[in-house]
């Protein structure tokens, strides 16, 4: 069978000349002429540690392509960091990166007729848009992660990037002199790789492994070790494999595949983006994936990882313990994973591990037993109620409690918390209701980090709450509430909550209700203004004009 499927449109049709002629104009033989083209789609740039070394992993995947007798050709798409936007109005292009990430890889791919394309990922919002790109398109393809960062260090403790937005939390509460604010500043990141915890790049990566997208391991290597270089090598003899048995993407993104992804996600406390990203990816896949479904798989999936930002291990002490095939090699042997699913390999996710090492329950303490777990069912729940009739994600580890019940504190926007923090004015029992920041009316869905983040860096992570019609980070923790549908831009209940009202969080029965009458609302309602959007140009005014809900995935592609 011949591998040049989509590429011979443009080196072997005599109605293209002029195709072919730049094609020898960037260097290709004849002989070249006659092989299949993969796209290299790189998401590397200078601004960003978790993405400032995807350009030179690109050159090794190229390599790699070469050897086994293909033509790699790099392109590039956009990046943007969340950990330099959370907390600032950068945030709100975020999300709206993910899009612009798919719709590039899909652009290009489909422009240049590529047989083939390898998404080479870092940072939080690289993976699903290359993911939504790559089921678009389905073609042979797969991705790379670029690897965990390794952590740094300060005065004998370990750090990441949470440990710097919790140390503005510990300035504000006095417990931290200016020295030591400073040091855990400069000593957090100490070079290339994605945010070093099970934040959303981690969770991103290990769940993509899950689905059977990448190569083995690949969630697990560093950066900066050498089996991130060789698992790019060995790029080149997978794709010719995909190729040649023409695996494209859907026939690796099933539904058990979803499954599969998702079950990793619970068990190892990943970060509440996954289900916005996994409802996304889903769509484009042509696969009916909803909150319901993610609900089931919480209540069948036990938290097993002692992971940050709850627990006390990053990923790359995962390495050791046998990586991430060892882990899902054991959630394969206790049945919580569908072993015949398709992969990159060409092998089913079964006979990938097959071969893998076991965890060893008595030497490490990174991954618990389900007899033992630390939680018995996920830690992302799905409520609902009058605060959130379209469904809201919670993240509860256990550790949080399970219930809370408040009085609101009211904020039009996350800058708001940190004031409200710096004066004091933050107290125990309250529930922090931050509003505004949804998919239209942020616009963009921004990060809650730096605000969290500072409420645990403050002492007042077990006493407050918090609410949001945005969305969070990997990195929070706390008693968190997110993704609340319908957001208060279009009308949703919680924006209509005043300070002082009551607010009643239920996670056993997955419900978060304002104990306000109908009559109270009803006034409220009428006093309100109409919506206005805060941009009027540009590209998060097209997002805004086109983004569907959070209970659906924040999608940009459906009318």
């Amino acid at each position: 069978m011949s591998l040049n499927k989509y590429s011979r449109t443009l080196t072997q049709e005599v109605s293209n000349p002029a195709a072919k002629a730049m094609l020898y104009g960037i260097g290709l033989t004849s002989e070249d002429m006659n092989k299949a083209q993969i796209g290299i789609a790189s998401t590397g740039y200078e601004g960003n540690t978790c993405n400032m070394h995807l350009n030179g992993l690109s050159v090794h995947v190229k390599k790699g392509i070469q050897e086994n007798g293909m033509v790699g050709l790099i392109f590039h798409t956009i990046g943007v960091s969340d950990g330099m936007t959370n907390g600032n109005d950068g945030m709100s292009y975020s999300l709206p990166s993910r899009d612009i990430i798919a719709d590039s890889i899909e652009n290009v791919v489909g422009a240049q007729w590529y047989d083939g394309v390898i998404a080479v990922v870092g940072c939080d919002k690289n993976m699903p848009g290359a993911m939504m790109a790559m089921a678009r398109l389905n073609r042979p393809g797969m991705l790379v992660y670029g690897g965990t960062i390794r952590s740094g260090s300060y005065k004998g403790e370990k750090l990441d990037i949470v440990s710097a937005f919790e140390a503005l939390g510990k300035k504000y509460a006095g417990t931290i002199s200016d020295e030591d604010y400073e040091g855990v500043i400069r000593n957090s990141i100490p070079g290339a790789g994605a945010c070093g915890g099970m934040y959303t790049a981690n969770t991103m990566a290990s769940s993509m492994e899950a689905m059977g997208l990448v190569l083995p391991n690949s969630s697990t290597y560093p950066a900066t070790h050498e089996g991130k270089k060789a698992e790019c090598l060995a790029i080149g003899a997978a794709m010719k494999v995909l190729l040649e048995k023409n695996i494209c993407t859907r026939d690796i993104m099933t539904r058990k595949a979803f499954e599969n992804a998702m079950t990793v996600v619970m068990a190892l406390g990943g970060s509440t983006n996954a289900v916005l990203h996994y409802l996304a990816i889903a769509h484009a896949a042509g696969i009916t994936f909803t909150l319901k479904d993610i609900q089931d798989i919480s209540d069948r999936t036990p938290l097993i990882a002692d992971l940050k930002p709850s627990g006390k291990y990053y990923m790359e002490d995962v390495l050791a313990i046998g990586g991430m095939p060892a882990i899902l090699k054991y959630l394969l042997s206790v049945g919580l994973l569908h072993g015949d699913c398709l992969t990159v390999t060409g092998k089913t996710m079964a006979e990938n591990l097959a071969e893998a090492p076991d965890l060893n329950f008595d030497t490490q303490k990174i991954i618990y037993p389900i007899t033992q777990p630390l939680k018995p069912t996920g830690h992302l729940q799905i409520l609902y109620g009058n605060l959130a009739p379209g469904g809201a994600v919670a993240k509860i580890t256990g550790k949080e409690g399970e219930r809370f019940e408040g009085i609101a504190k009211v904020c039009e926007r996350e800058e708001e918390v940190i004031e409200y923090i710096s004066k004091g004015e933050i107290k125990a029992g309250h529930v922090i209701v931050i509003r505004n920041e949804g998919p239209k009316g942020g616009p963009g869905m921004p990060e809650m980090l730096k605000p969290t983040s500072a409420i645990i860096g403050a002492g007042l992570g077990k006493s407050v709450a918090l609410i949001t019609d945005g969305r969070f980070s990997g990195g929070t923790h706390g008693f968190v509430i997110g993704h609340i549908t319908p957001e208060a831009y279009k009308g949703g209940l919680i924006g209509l909550v005043e300070d002082g009202d009551e607010i009643e969080l239920n996670v056993p029965e997955r419900k978060m209700t304002l104990k306000v009458d109908e009559a109270t609302i009803a006034k409220r309602r009428a006093a309100q203004p109409a919506p206005v959007l805060k941009v009027t140009n540009g590209v998060l005014w097209k997002y805004a004009k086109l983004v569907k809900d959070a209970s659906e995935g924040c999608v940009t592609d459906e009318p």
